[in-house]
């Protein structure tokens, strides 16, 4: 059993090692900062008509550079194209939620924000805006059969519950409403439209370019627009939509002078075109979409499986190493009478493995995410990899995890053992790696593969710094089709699938290691003690 222990270590440690070394070096380059002849635009691919998301080229779609096999379409797009042309630059459209732009943009990771994003002064003060590019009225999405359906004015509202989206003027805008019930805001108009469609909220609020979008692919859903004077008070700058450019940045006058060159009717025409594009689907069965929407992103789907379990697979392996040698080394014992700065070099060293610990266990991964993709490079100027940003995050909160199991399976071994050896002569060293740490592994291989089927999961809130796995990818096309539940079912069979499969799997391997009908124990003596289990 010693040596299978011994074999699967070394095993696991080279496999790691040349994956943590090989996975930054595959990164698109999409994720640098931005290089001469390049314009990096960042979007949220999911806010039809303004952007979306679509398994091939057609209809002069743009593949998304950090997720190869995946196409963006729509006005913002056709835009982004008519701005790269004029600049004489190569477009690339990187994939980022929308929380995430302006990071992504003041970390230098792209070049501009092409995302529907109105000009506001409070974001005025973090980035700077070109001219607008467009400009659109305010609207409120609202279930057909509901009974603001009719409403003429925002005032009509009163005692709805109605939302925006989180971090956009849409959601300030409705305090206008007097005795409204302002819901809390939702990170996505994908999740608001899902959330008026199951009647768990009355409506939000919306730009009337995708509420058209919207309501074209959802035939139980309509929007109520506004006479003048009735509607929202907003102000220019609210309803209109300008690209966000870092500040100072030289790109400024360029893109106004672009923009200036696109006269007002083509632009309508853009989105005239876009929207047709959205037109609503024929009405075919909700098993038949479940089955529509795999075959027409079976590509999208696959790839994302392929991101969630490499970085499952690569983050528990690796995390379980550090894990390792955090318990051991925190597990030494020094006699302060012999050795008294060893014994306070391992307090010191104990204490920051402490600390490592705690910050990892304490704080979300999301947070730890961002502040190392976004935050390094804001502060520092070092550029962050966006596949080696994944590895590194999930892996130390993996190893934060998995060093109190090992703690754990470290003190649950009897401690006349520990007395054994060292009446027999070994070193520390020795106890821990020929007795203490092959019985100690044998005894959490049930919590390894747990934590590996929890990375499996964990991995969805990687998309903040858009590592396109699984679930980044169904809420794409969730926002493109407007089939959510359908969408949603298709991925939640997959990860059922993926765990289902992979603890399966874990148990026979735990089996086949160590479920023999015996074992022999080496005697201190020199021989072998059979002892049947």
């Amino acid at each position: 059993m010693k040596r299978k222990i011994k074999g699967l270590f070394s095993l696991s440690f080279i496999f790691v090692l040349l994956l943590s070394l090989v996975s930054p070096l595959t990164v698109s380059n999409a994720e640098t900062t931005a290089t001469e002849g390049i314009f990096r635009v960042g979007m949220e691919v999911d806010y039809a008509p303004f952007n979306w998301t679509q398994p091939n080229s057609a209809d002069d779609a743009v593949e998304v550079s950090n997720s190869p096999g995946e196409y963006a379409n729509g006005y913002d797009v056709q835009m982004a194209k008519k701005l790269a042309d004029g600049l004489g630059l190569k477009l690339e459209i990187v994939k980022i939620e929308w929380d995430g732009l302006a990071p992504a943009l003041q970390s230098g990771k792209i070049d501009a924000i092409i995302a529907g994003m109105s000009p506001t002064a409070e974001r005025k003060k973090e980035i700077d805006f070109s001219n607008n590019y467009y400009t659109s009225d305010l609207v409120i999405v609202v279930k057909k059969d509901s009974e603001y359906a009719n409403a003429k004015s925002i005032q009509d509202f009163k005692g709805a519950r109605i939302t925006g989206q989180l971090n956009t003027f849409h959601y300030t805008v409705i305090d206008q409403i007097k005795g409204v019930k302002k819901q809390k805001a939702m990170d996505k108009f994908s999740t608001m439209l899902l959330s008026t469609a199951t009647g768990k909220i009355d409506g939000y609020v919306s730009e009337r370019p995708g509420a058209l979008s919207a309501t074209s692919k959802n035939k139980d859903l309509t929007y109520v627009e506004f006479e003048k004077g009735k509607g929202f008070e907003t102000s220019s700058e609210d309803t209109s939509i300008a690209v966000g450019i870092r500040k100072g940045s030289e790109l400024t006058p360029q893109i106004n002078e672009v923009l200036a060159g696109i006269s007002e009717e083509e632009r309508l025409e853009m989105m005239d075109d876009a929207i047709l594009l959205q037109v609503e689907d024929e009405d075919v069965g909700f098993f038949t979409d479940i089955k529509n929407i795999a075959l027409e992103y079976k590509s999208l789907i696959l790839s994302g499986v392929g991101t969630t379990m490499l970085l499952a697979l690569v983050a528990t392996s690796i995390g379980f190493i550090i894990g390792l040698i955090v318990a051991v080394i925190r597990n030494i014992e020094t006699n302060k009478r012999k050795n008294p700065f060893k014994y306070y070099i391992m307090k010191i060293v104990d204490f920051l493995l402490a600390c490592y610990v705690e910050i990892f266990r304490g704080t979300p991964m999301m947070v730890q995410a961002i502040l190392i993709y976004y935050g390094i490079p804001y502060l520092f100027g070092i550029d962050t990899k966006v596949m080696f940003t994944a590895f590194l995050v999930v892996s130390v909160n993996t190893g934060a995890y998995l060093s109190e199991v090992v703690r754990g399976g470290i003190n649950s071994i009897d401690e006349g053992q520990f007395e054994a050896c060292k009446a027999i002569g070994m070193t520390h060293s020795q106890t821990m790696i020929n007795v203490v740490l092959p019985q100690t592994i044998k005894n959490i291989i049930p919590s390894i593969g747990n934590e590996f089927v929890i990375n499996i999961k964990d991995t969805s809130v990687l998309s903040v710094i858009s590592v396109t796995e699984l679930f980044f990818i169904g809420r794409s096309i969730g926002g493109t089709t407007y089939k959510y539940f359908q969408t949603y079912i298709i991925i939640a069979i997959i990860y059922f699938i993926l765990t289902f499969t992979i603890t399966r799997i874990l148990r026979l391997v735990e089996k086949k290691m160590f479920d023999s009908a015996s074992f022999v124990m080496e005697s201190s003596t020199g021989g072998a003690n059979v002892r049947k289990k």
